[in-house]
């Protein structure tokens, strides 16, 4: 049967096996964990490209955080921190794992009519194809996928690929809409074919939204998708995927909670983005606006971040934090943070740090309970290298296309596209929208609001959550300020993209495009060195899976621009 043909595909674009030095080892096809004739259940195949779709978008974002502020950039400057073995593994997944069972799964979704099936992966697919372009630019589509027929594959434009994934999204919404039988398990929607179809529509804004730099009638197409309706515009229709809470048999807890509540001091948070939420918004009293997101973000291990031992401290250009920030800082925004984000138990790291690891594992703040299952930081500063047994154990979820995000692209496209919709009022909604999902996670970790602490006001125990938790009047001050804050501003735009840049806090991938489009926020924070950072990437290197085993590939560089970037934006 053709569908089990395709499942034996050898895709010979060098990807296969990273330490393969000898082509014809990829004959060997007896892998007891690949797929056979004998366990080619569509289910099967369907679960595993669901989760194979997560690996994907995964890798993506922890290419990418760094590079946008949200955890620190571990090198000085990008051309270290991005190399050809930085997106390996995103290349693999796709094009060793998630395109052959793709492929197959429609096939075998067309043999039995299984409409729901074979939309659902159309859908996955087209999110794959467009994000490959928006990373690596022009990449193998058309060849690939032909074993011994086509060995080294030729990259496609960006644009074709775009075009293509624009039509299986249109091919995906014609199917769903004829119904039937739903996958035995949908991980993202619970068996919903009309989320699946927002889902599509709402890719088809996203990339329009993309190609509006260089598309003078992509205002129209987002305006005609607005218009039509059915778009992921409510937080029930969020396109997440939902971790659990077991440590083993299978690990099935977030990437972030692993990363920092187990034994290891974990990733650096970036001090701009805590710095944004805690300390940047000030009233007309000159008193810090807290972001009533920021207890949800991250959890402090201390209470006070220049209070520690000077070996704690890894500044780079002087020994200890404090002081004004250095030059280059100030020539952005004089109030930039530097070498912590602020006094009161916020430590991270500047941007381009690249420097040598002291001993602050301890004194690191530390991801929290969303969107990863960690901690609430109700001001309890207490160490979580514990072997996974804090917050809320893991049980977050990784947001890839939100209700929240959709209404940062709207309002984007309204001041940059002339799509005519309110910009404001979509800014509005957008921080509504982020704020709710993140305060719902005080279901993950209801431990960490329901402690009790004393309150010296009224000399009882009181819930900590009732003490430093986020009311309705501090939601509706917050918002009232970016309002005003928007209705002032002369870059209104400026005022959108830093606050979807918060809200997307957990999803860099959407983030780094929207940096791209637009090179806002304006003061992001700049390398650390300014006599070592180079110039912001367009876009990645090709992995050196595919360029050293590819006889048509050739290297680009980390400038070349992607088809809908015109270059214009200035990124730092």
């Amino acid at each position: 049967m053709k569908y089990i043909n395709k499942l034996f595909l050898v895709l010979l674009l060098g990807f296969t096996l990273s330490s393969c030095s000898d082509l014809t080892e990829l004959e060997l096809l007896d892998n007891p964990n690949a797929v056979t004739p004998d366990n080619a259940g569509i289910d099967f195949l369907y679960n595993n490209v669901q989760l194979q779709f997560r690996n994907f978008h995964n890798g993506l974002h922890f290419d990418a955080d760094g590079l946008i502020r949200y955890t620190t950039m571990g090198a000085f400057t990008y051309n270290n921190a991005l190399t050809p073995v930085t997106g390996n593994n995103e290349w693999n997944t796709a094009y060793a794992n998630l395109f052959p069972d793709m492929d197959a799964l429609i096939a075998l979704a067309q043999e039995r009519d299984l409409n729901v099936y074979e939309g659902n992966t159309l859908v996955m697919k087209a999110y794959v194809l467009s994000s490959m372009v928006d990373f690596f630019k022009d990449v193998p589509y058309s060849q690939a996928g032909q074993g011994t027929d086509v060995i080294s594959p030729g990259a496609d434009e960006g644009s074709t690929i775009y075009a293509e994934a624009n039509a299986l999204l249109d091919q995906a919404i014609e199917l769903l809409g004829e119904g039937g039988a739903s996958p035995v398990v949908d991980i993202y929607y619970n068996g919903s074919t009309n989320n699946w179809i927002s889902l599509a529509n709402t890719m088809k804004l996203r990339n329009a939204l993309n190609t509006s730099l260089t598309d003078s009638g992509a205002g129209n197409v987002i305006k005609s998708i607005v218009d039509a309706g059915n778009i992921i515009d409510q937080n029930s229709e969020d396109f997440v995927f939902q971790y659990g809470i077991e440590r083993n048999d299978p690990p099935s807890r977030h990437p972030f909670y692993n990363n920092q509540y187990e034994n290891a001091d974990g990733t650096y948070m970036g001090n701009y983005i805590m710095w944004t939420m805690c300390c940047e918004k000030e009233d007309e009293e000159g008193q810090s606006i807290e972001d009533p997101r920021i207890r949800y973000y991250f959890y402090r291990q201390v209470d006070n971040s220049l209070n520690q031992n000077a070996n704690v401290y890894s500044c780079h250009l002087s020994g200890l934090p404090g002081g004004a920030p250095p030059p280059h800082y100030q020539e952005i925004d004089p109030r930039l943070p530097y070498c912590v984000a602020s006094a009161n138990g916020y430590y991270g790291r500047d941007h381009g740090n690249g420097g040598g690891i002291p001993p602050d594992g301890p004194v690191r703040t530390v991801y929290g309970v969303y969107p990863g299952g960690g901690k609430w930081d109700g001001n309890t500063f207490q160490i979580v290298q514990n072997g996974g047994v804090d917050g809320g154990l893991g049980k977050g979820i990784m947001p890839i296309i939100t209700a929240s995000s959709v209404d940062f692209m709207r309002a984007e496209a309204a001041l940059t596209a002339s799509t005519g919709e309110d910009a404001r009022a979509l800014l509005e909604s957008g921080v509504r929208k982020s704020i709710s999902v993140v305060r719902s996670f005080e279901s993950v970790s209801p431990s960490d609001f329901t402690e009790t602490v004393f309150d010296p006001i009224s000399g009882m125990n009181v819930p900590r959550g009732e003490v430093f938790g986020v009311t309705d009047d501090d939601v509706e001050a917050y918002i009232s300020f970016v309002l005003e804050t928007y209705d002032n501003a002369a870059d209104k735009l400026d005022v959108v993209m830093k606050e979807a840049f918060i809200a997307r806090w957990g999803n860099a991938v959407e983030t780094f495009n929207a940096y791209r489009r637009t090179g806002k926020p304006n003061n992001m924070q700049p390398g650390i060195d300014p006599l070592a950072i180079d110039a912001f990437p367009r876009s990645f290197l090709l992995p050196a899976v595919h360029v050293n085993q590819n006889a048509n590939a050739s290297q680009k560089t980390l400038y070349d621009l992607v088809f809908w970037d015109n270059g214009t934006s200035i990124v730092r």
